[in-house]
């Protein structure tokens, strides 16, 4: 289409007669309106689909048609004559047009067998020319076509293949397109389920930047693992109310269940609590076992924040006063409030948890222990923003709580406005059920309930398939179709300069029927030269550049020197400047490679958000290729380590003042010691260690959580015995790295370490903020170690000592203790510095 215009505008230009030449006109301005029409009807899908064939047949036909015009519109017909287009016609077939190898084999020998037979009758026949030259002449003329045919053939094999890589590129291309979307879309909601979105924003932009700057993928992988994060996001906050609750005699009931009961009971009790939250407007921050605590007033401030904490509160415990008298278990909901200013955000390097600092969250967790099982305990600054909205009584909460009678807090119950003896009468316990285990029961009620799944939110993934996206065949017709269509198109879409220079080349072939007679043939097996050199579409570039230079240098020697007037006419229209060698295929896999690189990136990125919410062997079923997120997750442990390590020194040091910005400083120094906790996370040696979560300044992690999916019970002793001694080792690590902030810090802080081991229960809870759990009697008994403990040793078990003892550490007995809820037990510490000479630790790999 652009060489007939092309043609016709020179025609004029030249002030050629037309009348002179009605054929050449008429045909090429025929053939320019057949090309415009066939490109229009190329723009229309269906058509094109459909007649697509017979379309190629019309291009094809045209094409012939003009080549015979211009042979026969000549006075004198040589031998020689239009061979150049008619080769262009034969590379047309095989590279430009949507015939299959056989038709465009076909179609090329009929092109060339018909230029042959009629030059050769009319020649012979009518011109009555028969000389030997003539003979050699046809003859070259058959080498050239055959030549040029094989050359085309050669072309259309290696695109053909070429095309059918693009189109499985372009379909991974697709595919990683709609998964980084899918990614993104789950990295939204992980990050702010758990996270709110101010904090949530601010950490993926750091970590997207830290990600991107970090090129080598090695490198992005260790910065995966290890994280390396101190930067602060904490926002103080003033005017919020703080609800604790705690529901009373969980523990007993926890100790008769299964794994699949107690996360079933949990997510769904944790579930209905979230629930009223989200109604009465409060965020629920953290599950600390079966401690439940939100704010009212975060992140924007609400004028309301007391009377949404208080309705809570009462929902809370008209919703377990439900399940009491539905199942006949008898627990309970108590419930703290006050209202005051807190500091909120995130601190650390793993395990992100939102959570919320001040005097007055300690002050709300105190009036929490000391409420009164079904009632809401407030204090005096909460029912001041009640503005009288709820009738109170006297609380008496210092009677029950030293903290309340050591600050002399003024504390209050709130009465519930609604008729303490309406009873739910659908819930009434038949007397059959009495014959069940408390949990049974509870776990049977609580299911009718249908609290939402963890993660459920990020359920909604749209699978990729080619099936569902576009019709296989569609898609690769409308690559195979031609070459020349499926390259414009792309590269109209990408490169403009590049597509025209495309033409030009095709112009720079065609042109060359307006060249009159030369050293024909040598012209001919140059073009032929470049033209194979052109198509080696597997050589690099590199060697494509010397193919080409070698052919043109000959191009010029051969020809320029010997006939360099006549070339000198049409200089202006061969002066186009050369491409700089664009390639589809080659944009394709660049784009390809640029997508890879993004989604990697993401991948990276979300990688390191949600093993910062679960453990890596968790997170592995909630998201990913094979997400198994349909149903609760809860797995049971034979012997699982656990560890409780506080820095009791720090609420002391603790304080909110002008000087240190409200607290804010002292928190910094809070975030770089867990910061430098987390660190050691991603040595080697520690990594059976699984940090679960921090509770203000205490550090809580296991070992022995993190076996192959199903061998986490077939451990051998001796293996569940080194997670005991690498946990030691572990609490001995932290004890140095808090030595080294202290010298830095000019402080004198210390550890308080308890540690346990046992059968645990681990799970993830909660829909829209699920979070991983683990619970048990070994792990209450682990943080009683703790909190009984004495500021720089590490106290534990009599049965953990045992372990202990023949792994080579020694361990001193401390003697018989008071532990709430376990009466006495007999407990020792661990004497750390001879924990580095024993040769048992050295065998298992355990050395320091």
């Amino acid at each position: 289409m652009l060489s007939c215009g092309i043609l016709l505008i020179l025609f004029f230009a030249l002030g050629l007669s037309a009348p002179k030449h009605v054929p050449f006109v008429s045909v090429v301005s025929c053939s320019l309106f057949v090309f415009l029409a066939v490109f229009l009807l190329v723009c229309t899908d269906t058509l094109t689909q459909r007649w697509r064939r017979l379309l190629g047949l019309v291009v094809w036909a045209t094409h012939l048609t003009m080549g015979y015009t211009f042979i026969f519109s000549s006075r004198l017909i040589l031998p020689w004559d239009q061979v150049p287009f008619f080769l262009f016609i034969i590379f047309t077939v095989y590279t430009m047009l949507p015939f299959q190898l056989r038709y465009a084999v076909v179609l090329s020998v009929i092109s060339s067998l018909s230029y042959i037979l009629v030059l050769t009758l009319h020649l012979t026949v009518f011109s009555h020319e028969s000389t030997p030259s003539l003979v050699n002449q046809l003859l070259s003329n058959v080498v050239v076509f055959l030549c040029g045919s094989v050359v085309g053939a050669f072309h259309k094999v290696l695109m053909e293949k070429t095309l059918r890589q693009t189109f499985q590129d372009t379909l991974r291309c697709l595919s990683m397109r709609m998964k980084l979307e899918i990614e993104k879309r789950q990295q939204e909601n992980l990050l702010q389920s758990v996270l709110p979105v101010y904090i949530s924003m601010k950490m993926k932009l750091a970590i997207m930047e830290r990600l991107q700057d970090c090129k080598d993928k090695e490198e992005q992988q260790r910065l995966v693992k290890d994280n390396n994060f101190h930067s602060l996001y904490v926002k103080r906050h003033e005017n919020v109310s703080i609800l604790y609750a705690d529901i009373v005699g969980f523990t007993q009931l926890a100790s008769d269940c299964s794994p699949k009961e107690l996360v079933i009971m949990l997510n769904e009790l944790f579930g209905k609590f979230d629930q009223i939250a989200k109604e009465n407007e409060c965020m629920r921050i953290k599950i600390l076992g079966d401690c439940y605590y939100c704010v009212s007033g975060l992140p924007v401030s609400l004028p309301k924040h007391a009377k949404n904490c208080v309705k809570m509160g009462l929902d809370m415990c008209e919703a377990i006063k439900q399940v009491r008298e539905a199942t006949g278990v008898d627990i309970n909901m108590r419930v703290g409030v006050h209202s005051g200013n807190v500091l909120c955000g995130v601190i650390g390097l793993r395990k992100w948890q939102f959570d919320v600092w001040s005097h007055d969250v300690t002050l709300a967790n105190h009036m929490e222990s000391g409420g009164l099982p079904g009632r809401v305990h407030i204090t005096e600054a909460t029912l001041k923003h009640l503005n009288k909205a709820y009738e109170v009584e006297e609380g008496n909460g210092h009677l029950r709580d030293a903290y309340l009678k050591e600050l002399n807090v003024q504390t209050y119950l709130v009465i519930d406005p609604r008729m303490a003896d309406v009873a739910t009468k659908r819930g009434v316990v038949r007397g059959s059920d009495h014959q069940m285990r408390a949990s049974v029961r509870m776990t049977r009620y609580l299911e009718s309930w249908g609290a939402v799944k963890p993660f459920a939110h990020l359920q909604s993934r749209d699978g990729f398939t080619t099936d569902t996206m576009v019709n296989g065949k569609t898609l690769l017709f409308r690559f195979t179709w031609s070459s020349s269509v499926a390259t414009a198109t792309i590269l109209c879409q990408s490169r403009p300069k590049q597509t025209v220079r495309c033409f030009c080349k095709c112009y720079v072939i065609h042109s060359l029927i307006v060249i009159p007679s030369l050293s024909q043939y040598s012209v001919y097996s140059c073009i032929l030269s470049l033209i194979a050199c052109g198509v080696f579409l597997r050589v690099s570039f590199e060697l494509k550049v010397l193919f080409l230079a070698v052919a043109s240098t000959t191009y010029y020697i051969i020809i320029l020197s010997t006939k360099r007037e006549l070339f000198m006419a049409y200089g202006h229209f061969l002066c186009f400047p050369r491409s700089k060698g664009w390639n589809c295929n080659f944009l394709l896999k660049n784009k390809n490679h640029t997508e890879q690189d993004e989604i990697e990136t993401r991948e990276n990125l979300n990688r390191l958000l949600l093993e910062n919410v679960l453990p890596a062997h968790v997170a592995a079923l909630f998201v990913g290729e094979n997400k198994k997120n349909e149903d609760l997750y809860y797995k049971s442990y034979d012997c699982v380590c656990v560890m409780f390590a506080s820095v009791p020194d720090f609420k002391e040091f603790y304080t909110e003042c002008d000087i240190n910005k409200e607290g804010l400083e002292c928190l910094r120094l809070l975030n770089e010691i867990i910061a430098d906790f987390d660190e050691l996370l991603s040595k080697p040696k520690f990594s059976g260690v699984e940090k679960i979560k921090t509770i203000g300044s205490t550090y809580m992690a296991a070992a022995g959580l993190s076996g192959a999916p199903g061998q986490e019970n077939n451990q051998d002793k001796e293996r569940q015995q080194a997670q005991i001694g690498n946990m030691v080792e572990f609490a001995i690590a932290l004890i140095g790295k808090l030595d080294g902030i202290n010298r830095h810090s000019f402080n004198s802080f210390r550890l308080r370490v308890g540690i346990n081991h046992g059968p645990v229960i681990a799970g993830v809870i909660g829909a829209r903020k699920p979070q991983y759990d683990i619970w048990g009697n070994t792990v209450n008994v682990a943080s009683r170690m703790e909190s009984t403990g004495e500021l720089g040793k590490i106290q534990v078990t009599e049965e953990t000592s045992d372990v202990l003892q023949k792994l080579g550490y020694s361990c001193e007995c401390r003697g018989l203790i008071s532990v709430k809820g376990k009466g006495e037990l007999k407990t020792f510490f661990v004497c750390t510095d001879m924990s580095k000479h024993s040769p048992v630790r050295s065998k298992l790999g355990l050395g320091v």
